[in-house]
């Protein structure tokens, strides 16, 4: 209801209606915005020295 701006639940019942091709578009969407963090994150997880490297002192 929030994400399709449906004010109440009566409203988010009469345009209640998708297709499976969109629902693929939505999915493959999230899709690659989580990849993207992801892959941001561990780049910047390899960047970072562990705690055993810092006690090392490397």
């Amino acid at each position: 209801m929030v994400r399709a701006g449906q004010s109440s639940e009566k409203a988010a019942l009469i345009y209640q209606h998708s297709d499976e091709e969109r629902q693929e578009e939505v999915a493959a969407g999230l899709d690659v915005t989580v990849r993207k963090a992801r892959a941001e994150a561990a780049k910047k997880a390899a960047h970072k020295p562990s705690g055993t490297d810092l006690a090392r002192g490397d």
